[in-house]
């Protein structure tokens, strides 16, 4: 009695010779996998020294972006601020929701629209308005972030057969970043990065705005007096 094997036909086939084409791949290319981080980074040391954040305090307030990223204002100014919490445990931190709602209850609302509708065209935040809300949150220095750009994507780096086996995730981001002296209305220190991120996985999921900003964010507080 002959004993025939079952045939595997036509897409079947295909798909049983991807997968087993994707185990050889995935076993061959142990190597290939990682994260690239490529940071821009300057700043400039202003008038901020060793020690003020820590003797004064900081307050965040409302980060500008790029047009079509305006929902990500919260966003950007809640991972700096944790990120100010762990790296720089004694220094007192207040949160962007903390600081607008010591603006309402101070009664400056009107005066800080004001303020942000001028910094929109000319860079510059009115000394009076900083003081004011230096005193409101009881910190001396005001912390603004400045979202210049984000993009995020993905391409195929190994396939067979039609079946996506690795791709290569990547994002960038652009962010600016400056502390104001509320007592004299200047800036007392500025930084700028720019970041490009890329990953490699079989999974399907991209490199998140959350991501990108923590890395920033890291980077940025480091370099801080």
């Amino acid at each position: 009695m002959t004993i025939r094997r079952p045939r595997i036909y036509g897409p079947v086939r295909a798909r049983v010779l991807a997968a087993f084409a994707a185990g050889v791949l995935l076993l061959a290319l142990p190597g290939c996998f990682g994260t690239q981080i490529y940071p821009n980074l300057q700043e400039h040391r202003i008038t901020l020294r060793s020690g003020d954040l820590e003797a004064s305090g900081v307050a965040f307030i409302t980060p500008s972006t790029v047009t079509g990223q305006e929902q990500e204002k919260q966003v950007v100014a809640l991972t700096f601020a944790d990120g100010l919490k762990r790296e720089r445990q004694g220094l007192r931190v207040v949160t962007l929701a903390e600081t607008l709602g010591m603006i309402n209850q101070a009664g400056l609302a009107d005066a800080y629209k004001l303020m942000y509708d001028d910094y929109r065209d000319t860079g510059l935040l009115s000394g009076n308005v900083l003081q004011r809300i230096g005193a409101a949150t009881g910190t001396r220095y005001l912390a603004l972030l400045k979202l210049q750009g984000f993009g995020q994507g993905a391409k195929e780096r190994f396939g067979m057969l039609g079946l996506r086996i690795v791709e290569t995730q990547y994002a960038h981001v652009r962010l600016f970043f400056q502390i104001w002296d509320s007592n004299d209305g200047t800036i007392a220190w500025e930084g700028t990065e720019e970041m490009r991120l890329s990953l490699d996985s079989v999974k399907e999921e991209p490199v998140t705005m959350r991501t990108m900003l923590e890395h920033t964010a890291r980077d940025l507080i480091a370099k801080l007096p």
